[in-house]
């Protein structure tokens, strides 16, 4: 199957002028075929080619009214064609011996109206007009010939006499010269609409790369804004948990203060250990020079999946929320951008539950494996937020673009009796039944 691509430069293009340069080009041509048509009408003349060729100075007048509008050629070419053949045939009928540059210059004003002709459609009827009338003044050339006792030397005996064969050889030798203007005109016209057309395919096919790298670069901040946002502000909401709820029982219990102090530590361990691993990951990727590819970086450079939503819960423990995680239906392996999004999007909604409901509040997640897709639901049951506790709601629109990445789709919102829910559906490629199998990891002071 052959694709055709559209015309970027539609029916009405038209060739550009030259320039400056080209103008000098033209008159300098000019100048060239007049000298040249000088030299030649004096080799005609001394050879005798007509035995009462026409006056010096109507000659000198004639050759040059012929070759020199060659210089606008560009600027005027019909015109110039025109021209040129009326004066080419008033050379003939006036015995002007010069023919050899007399014909150079008419076959180049024809390739001209078809190389630089601005109307297509002017320029063929301005061509096949002036054509037309070279064949009926040849014709009657010939006729005149004929009647008035043909060539001295060609007998006109018999059905293919030399005269005949003569009158054949002129028109043969003429369909070809003012075929080949026409025809070498044209494919000038052609190669140039060609060029122009490549020209600005390229400058298309530049201007989509620059879009597409500007297009990577912004895909590539987004995605290290999510991890950012997800490693830290996740960590960082516990600790804050932890670290309020040390100074308020530092002073009657110590030990609870020394534990939520080693929880602290820990959130802060495995913060730092994700940021080490995304920004080594990146920069191996600067070193592997993957320009212009879109790559599931992330996925390579977390090894977060389903298999780490308990730890989630216990992390939400130790921040003094009641959680549970539930596993519905029978477990199957999920792709790494599958798994890792539903991590992060329950890592969000944990984050979101510790600063805006609080320790008082309960915490569910589920994850169920359904037939054909993954369903990941967490609701908490509300309760008193962080003082201050405030979001710029990036972790939202984090949370759908990542779903939104892997095909799925996203539902957040309050509960009608209090909370908050966020539910993610993404469709697997690997179909499974569900099984009525729960497994419950409990629920946690």
């Amino acid at each position: 199957m052959t694709t055709t691509l559209p015309d970027p430069l539609g029916e009405d293009w038209q060739r550009p002028r030259p320039d400056r340069r080209g103008y000098r080009q033209d008159a300098i041509l000019a100048a060239v075929l007049f000298a040249g048509a000088l030299v030649s009408y004096g080799l005609y003349w001394r050879a005798g080619f007509y035995e009462e060729p026409a006056p010096l100075g109507l000659s000198l007048l004639v050759i040059a009214l012929h070759n020199l509008p060659i210089a606008l050629r560009r600027r005027a070419p019909e015109l110039v064609l025109i021209v040129v053949s009326v004066l080419f045939v008033a050379g003939q009928l006036l015995y002007v011996p010069e023919l050899l540059f007399a014909n150079i210059t008419l076959f180049i004003a024809i390739y001209t109206v078809g190389a630089w002709g601005r109307n297509r459609r002017v320029a063929m009827l301005v061509r096949a007009a002036v054509i037309l009338g070279m064949f009926v003044y040849l014709l009657i050339a010939l006729f005149t010939t004929g009647s008035n006792g043909g060539i001295e030397g060609l007998s006109m005996v018999g059905t293919l006499s030399p005269f005949v064969a003569f009158g054949l050889i002129q028109i043969l030798t003429n369909l070809l010269y003012f075929g080949g203007g026409y025809y070498f005109g044209d494919h000038a016209w052609r190669a140039a609409r060609e060029r122009a057309t490549l020209e600005v395919r390229s400058a298309e096919l530049a201007a989509e790369r620059e879009r597409t790298a500007a297009q990577a670069v912004t895909r590539e901040r987004l995605r290290i804004a999510r991890e950012l946002h997800d490693v830290v502000a996740h960590h960082v909401s516990v600790m804050g948990v932890q670290a309020g709820a040390a100074r308020r029982v530092l002073a009657r219990d110590p030990e609870q203060a020394v534990r939520s102090l080693e929880a602290i530590e820990s959130s802060a361990r495995e913060a730092v250990s994700e940021l080490r691993g995304l920004l080594g990951t990146l920069r191996d990727e600067g070193a592997e020079g993957t320009e212009g590819t879109e790559t599931d970086a992330t996925d390579a450079a977390s090894t977060h999946g389903v298999e780490q939503l308990p730890q989630l819960i216990d992390e939400a423990r130790r921040a003094g929320l009641t959680a549970s995680v539930t596993v519905v239906g029978q477990e199957r392996p999920l792709t790494p951008t599958v798994a890792l999004a539903l991590y992060r999007v329950a890592q969000e909604a944990v984050t979101n539950t510790v600063k805006h409901a609080g320790a008082s509040a309960s915490l569910d997640m589920r994850l169920r494996y359904l037939d054909g897709a993954v369903e990941l639901e967490v609701t908490d049951s509300g309760g008193s937020p962080i003082a201050g506790a405030k979001g710029a709601g990036l972790g939202h629109v984090g949370m759908r673009e990542r779903i939104a990445a892997v095909g799925g789709t996203l539902e957040l919102g309050p509960r009608p009796r209090g909370g908050y829910l966020v539910r993610a559906h993404i469709p697997t490629v690997t179909a499974a039944t569900p099984q009525p199998v729960t497994v419950a990891t409990g629920a946690g002071a």
